[in-house]
């Protein structure tokens, strides 16, 4: 009897060594795929952000190009009511002097 225990001591020992050997390399192919993720995701992650700096330089470029003609636009305006309020304002002289 005493030899059946030792037995079975002996079998769970070693059946307990294979599994927390199993669970430790399955722990680290966990642990290496969650590495490689993170890692895919963060590299993924700087090139969309690359992408999109690209984008909005282009966009802000041609926001300020767009400014600066509206700014032209505006004062070639103004410039010209200008110009017709003096001219008017001296007909109207011409005619009530």
């Amino acid at each position: 009897m005493m030899s059946t225990l030792k037995n079975k001591k002996a079998d769970f020992t070693a059946t307990f060594k294979s599994t927390v050997n199993k669970v430790k390399a399955n722990a680290k192919k966990a642990n290496d795929t969650a590495l490689k993720t993170t890692e895919d995701v963060v590299t993924e992650t700087i090139n969309i952000a690359s992408e999109w700096q690209k984008v909005t330089d282009k966009a802000l470029k041609g926001g300020i190009k767009l400014l600066d003609n509206q700014q032209n636009i505006v004062f070639n305006t103004l410039e010209a009511y200008k110009n017709h309020f003096v001219n008017g304002s001296k007909r109207l002289r011409k005619v009530f002097s």
